[in-house]
């Protein structure tokens, strides 16, 4: 039970004719300072219902609540500020962390549904960038969070592998490009060729039609250029899987665009059984005035689909193929309005489980508070940054510990750790800018600053040769010790809370919390003083390396023993 459970429980026996225990909990608050109890009751609520001041009501029911879990109740005007009993709190939390160790805060309560989660999705034939690091990364956290609660997570990279793009690639390759060019440096490459097309096609417009054409070969399954498009991709997999390995993100399925080609037809079959389809301009739609939506264009006018057609496609293939609790597509914010035509259709289609699926926004990364832009060939290379970010770790780690046994690949998880901590600490919708200087530093709200505490617990720990025992019962009643354990007592709270809202922040936040706690702890008291307190002092220590380690694997962060 948490803090306010056992206060709504003690405040509840005494008012159950007047309040419900959901509407006792709803008024309970968390007092702004440590002087005013662990948690606060405003009486104003019983005032109607008892005809008295609220100052008079707090006061008698100071008189009537069992007192057995609060070290005090203090009547502060029409407050009542309840002061938990450090003793018997602390030893309940500790004994659940040295049992539970990893699995405390799990809970079962997705019942192992399926879970679909389409993230990342890079264009083939482009390079990876900051841009592509949200959704890969807010994906890969959301996934470790599902799991942990019940669901089972399938990362889907629904990779941008088909398009009238293949066309101008296909032009460009075969006016300016040269195999061995490809070969040597695919990504850089193709990404050459993609931006002088457009540079060039400003001045002749023809190319653009010469693009159309060859895309509508690859569409009819000519050799060359299905030959070509393959080998894009084939070449372009080999480079993001570079950077998936060093970010340590897989998947459960690579079916992107081009997988759902020969799905479209039944789901324009589908459209036109239920008398869905409307013409309108030559084009084919679908009317969402029911839902306060523009109609959504199924077919142009020269029968090809657009994108919510293959969308509808893929949720289709995913209904049927994982029956999934509910479908998440980790797709930046711009794309709002899209999901929300995608399910008014599918609605419309008679499809209810539309319902289920939900789009998970995100804000933009910015530079130098700019937007990245592939076309014009602006781009900040992700794994240029992650090599920094390696490099930039390596320099830190030498200069604080240079004897560190296995400092290449400490360097990596703090490296690369630091850059996927600094995007997932910001709320999803928030845009940030990235400055590399302020993500790899030790200090501050960073990947590195968490990863240090845990080591440096850890070292505490192997100081002191220690290792919980599960049948002791570790007390501890100081107000050092207190806000490090009301972290730890919150942990399923805040489990279920990032779950609830898909965001990682609250885990990252909750980590610099405890990581902020611990280190005042370790820099306020003896640890290893030889009194009858130390083994629960470690036992404390202990559940700060386990409840960090757990916060970073949430993450797809490691936690390295020693930095």
């Amino acid at each position: 039970m948490n803090n306010k459970d056992i206060v709504s429980k003690a405040i509840f026996d005494v008012v159950k004719e007047d309040l419900s225990f959901e509407q006792v909990q709803q008024l309970l608050e968390n007092p702004k300072s440590a002087d005013h109890g662990d948690v606060a009751f405003p009486a104003f609520a019983l005032a109607k219902v008892y005809r008295k001041a609220p100052q008079q009501i707090a006061a008698e029911l100071a008189e009537k609540i069992d007192g057995s879990s609060f070290e005090k109740i203090e009547v502060v005007g029409p407050y009542l500020n309840f002061f938990m009993n450090k003793a018997v709190i602390t030893q309940n939390v500790l004994a659940s962390v040295v049992k539970e160790k990893n699995h405390f805060g799990d809970s079962s309560e997705g019942n192992n549904a399926n879970v679909p989660i389409d993230m990342s999705s890079p264009n083939i034939a482009k390079p990876i960038s900051m841009g592509h690091l949200r959704s890969t990364v807010i994906g890969n956290s959301i996934g470790f969070i599902l799991e942990k609660v019940g669901y089972n997570p399938i990362r889907i990279n629904h990779l941008g592998d088909w398009g009238t793009q293949f066309g101008k690639l296909i032009v460009a390759y075969k006016k300016w490009g040269s195999e061995e060019a490809v070969r040597n440096e695919p990504i850089n490459e193709l990404l050459r060729l993609y931006v002088d097309f457009h540079e060039k096609a400003e001045e002749d417009k023809s190319l653009e039609d010469e693009a159309r054409a060859w895309f509508k070969k690859l569409e009819d399954g000519d050799e060359e250029a299905t030959a070509l498009w393959q080998w894009f991709r084939d070449e372009s997999m080999k480079e993001f899987n570079k950077i998936y390995d060093m970010l340590e993100v897989s998947f459960d399925s690579l079916n992107g665009e081009a997988f759902y080609n020969d799905k479209m037809v039944e789901v324009v079959e589908m459209l036109e059984e239920k008398h869905l389809l409307k013409e309108d301009q030559g084009a084919e739609i679908v009317d969402l005035s029911n839902y306060d939506l523009n109609p959504a264009l199924i077919r142009k006018s020269d029968g090809a689909t657009l994108y919510i057609t293959r969308d509808m496609a893929a949720a289709i293939y995913r209904k049927r193929t994982y029956n999934f609790g509910k479908s998440l597509y980790v797709v930046g914010n711009e794309q709002s309005y899209h999901f929300k035509q995608l399910k008014a259709v599918l609605k419309e289609m008679g499809f209810d489980w539309a319902d289920d699926m939900y789009h998970i926004p995100f804000g933009l990364i910015t530079k130098d508070g700019k937007k990245l832009s592939t076309r014009k060939g602006k781009i900040v290379l992700l794994e240029e940054v992650l090599n920094e970010a390696i490099d930039s770790a390596k320099t830190q780690i030498s200069e604080k510990n240079p004897t560190l046994e296995n400092k290449e690949e400490v360097a990596k998880q703090v490296g690369v750790g630091a850059v996927v901590f600094h995007d997932l600490k910001n709320d999803r919708l928030n845009n940030f800018d990235f400055t590399l200087e302020e993500v790899v530093r030790f200090e501050g709200e960073t990947g590195p600053y968490v990863q240090y505490a845990h080591a440096r617990a850890m070292s505490l720990l192997a100081k002191a040769d220690f290792t919980p025992d599960e049948s002791h019962e570790y007390a501890l009643n100081d107000d050092e010790s207190w806000e490090v354990i009301k972290l730890i007592q919150r942990y399923p709270e805040t489990i279920k809370q990032a779950a609830d809202k898909y965001e990682p922040s609250v885990i990252a936040k909750h980590s610099i919390k405890l990581a902020q706690a611990f280190n005042k702890y370790y820099a306020n008291t003896k640890i290893l003083a030889e009194d009858e307190q130390k083994e629960a002092r470690l036992a404390l220590v202990y559940a700060v390396t386990v409840l960090l380690k757990e916060d970073l694997r949430l993450l797809g962060l490691h936690a390295p023993d020693k930095m």
